[in-house]
């Protein structure tokens, strides 16, 4: 076969450009450091490259954005929570105080300036949030659990569920004494049939008091309860203000159920009261309240109930389970929220409200006693006849004095028992987070070696060591230079230098 001298130049370029795409193609990997710049290089790389590409970028997805978001959020609630448990503690501690019965002036002055510091502060933790979102608030993370101001306009439809475990026994006082302003007032003396007495009623109470409208009016409740049977039946109450009630003596029929809006109480008579707890019954009441004031909770997190404030645009909530889960990694999810009502019981503010108007009336019955005694130091009523008059007033004075106080100490007893209850749903939930907390940071770890794992089988898939390129490419350099050499010698010589 003959060979001319233009096969040869053909042939020549055609190595030449062989080895100069060589030349290039590992000048490139030399800069990029990749085997491959284009998937038609090594379809097999490039395809492990996408599928390990994905999975790092979920990896890098739980690692850096959705576990520290999670450990934020349980971080945040389990201070929140530990300083729930501070103020309830404290709460606590005060009902042990006010159990005792060596309570003095200034004991009694120092436990209600403490409550209500107290619960000024037992909710605010509840607000506490997020970045901007609201922790203990379910999916309304932009709403508050409490209102931030009086909003007197603001109109709810409220239902309440309760049990027959909610039937207490609260006692009340009738003829509390009215201290005489002048002679006349303590000539008058004091009617035996008016002396002060005790009466023990039973009782529900509702998350709200202040049931009035904002004229004064008062409003009706829709009372039902299903016993074991499941079937519904209906309770009616009666509404009496809590004036008229303190007027009639603070009596109710045993067939008769009271309903007091200012105090958000439901009186029972001793047969209902019977019935219910027979029934072992679910009880649900339905209500209406207009006007909040600061720091009380927001319905919407705690009941079934619609906001009927704009009559043109009613909101209607539905409570209902809302926890916010994240995917920390693979097939894994934490739910990072804990939820008001399954830690700030709604009864809490009322039990404290309740426990200060307690320390309030022992206060306001021994000032009557100091009052009266100092009367009975004034020239005016220094007297014979008006020292005996002011010696009945006395005796009706320290026997609501006594009535008052052991009030109190059985008031502070039951309240020992209720903030243990608080305190030890507030720390289960405190654990709760604490162990998703621990469970979290196992995650995190695990996550990380993934991520560690996943980067190394990408760089050995996608990657080359320079030191590996620099040899082959000066391997592909030095061919190339010398099929340039070749080349050009080879083309050197043509037939006419032999004619």
């Amino acid at each position: 076969m003959r060979v001319t001298n233009s096969m040869i130049n053909k042939t020549s370029m055609k190595n030449m450009n062989t080895n100069k795409i060589s030349v290039d193609a590992l000048n490139t990997q030399m800069t990029t450091q990749k085997k491959i710049s284009r998937p038609s290089e090594d379809p097999v790389i490039a395809i492990r490259a996408l599928r390990l590409r994905s999975q790092l970028g979920e990896i890098n997805q739980y690692y850096e954005k959705n576990i520290p978001d999670a450990e934020s959020w349980l971080d945040l609630t389990s201070t929140a929570l530990e300083n729930m448990k501070t103020i309830v503690t404290e709460v606590y501690k005060q009902c042990v105080n006010g159990a005792t019965d060596t309570l003095n002036e200034e004991d009694r002055d120092a436990i209600l300036q403490n409550l209500q510091a107290l619960r000024v502060q037992i909710y605010k933790e509840g607000n506490a949030d997020n970045a901007g979102r609201t922790i203990f608030t379910g999916f309304k993370t932009s709403s508050q659990l409490t209102f931030e101001r009086d909003e007197p306009d603001t109109t709810y439809q409220i239902t309440e569920k309760m049990t027959f475990e909610d039937i207490q026994e609260k006692r009340y006082y009738s003829n509390q004494v009215v201290l005489p302003t002048d002679e006349a007032g303590v000539q008058a003396g004091v009617d035996l049939d008016d002396m002060p007495d005790e009466i023990v009623n039973f009782r529900m109470r509702l998350s709200y008091g202040g049931l009035t409208g904002t004229d004064g009016s008062t409003t009706d409740i829709a009372l039902k309860y299903k016993g074991a049977n499941g079937q519904e039946n209906t309770i009616t109450a009666t509404t009496r203000s809590y004036e008229q009630w303190a007027e009639d003596g603070f009596t109710v029929g045993e067939d008769e159920t009271l309903f007091i809006p200012e105090t958000g109480e439901i009186i029972l008579g001793k047969n209902v009261s019977e019935s219910l707890k027979g029934a072992k019954a679910d009880i649900s009441v339905e209500y209406s309240k207009t006007g909040f004031n600061e720091g009380e909770i927001r319905p919407e997190h705690y009941f079934d109930c619609t906001n009927s404030t704009d009559k043109n645009n009613v909101i209607e909530y539905k409570k209902e389970n809302q926890e916010i889960a994240y995917t920390v990694s693979f097939n894994q999810t934490i739910v990072v929220n804990t939820q008001a009502s399954d830690v700030f019981d709604a009864s809490i503010g009322r039990d404290i409200d309740e426990l200060t108007d307690t320390v309030k009336a022992a206060i306001a019955a021994h000032d009557k006693v100091k009052k009266l005694e100092e009367m009975k130091e004034q020239e005016q009523y220094a007297s014979p006849e008006m020292q005996a008059k002011l010696d009945e007033w006395l005796q009706a004075a320290r026997k609501e004095a006594t009535f008052m106080d052991d009030n109190m100490q059985k008031h502070y007893g039951k309240a020992v028992g209720d903030f243990q209850g608080y305190l030890d749903t507030i720390s289960l939930a405190a654990t709760d987070v604490g162990s998703k907390g621990d469970r979290l940071k196992l995650t995190k770890s695990r996550v990380s070696n993934q991520q560690m794992a996943f980067e190394k089988l990408k760089s050995t898939n996608e990657d080359r060591e320079l030191s590996d390129i620099i040899i082959d490419f000066t391997a592909a350099y030095t061919a190339y230079q010398a099929s340039l050499m070749a080349s050009s010698k080879a083309n050197q010589q043509t037939l006419l230098n032999y004619l």
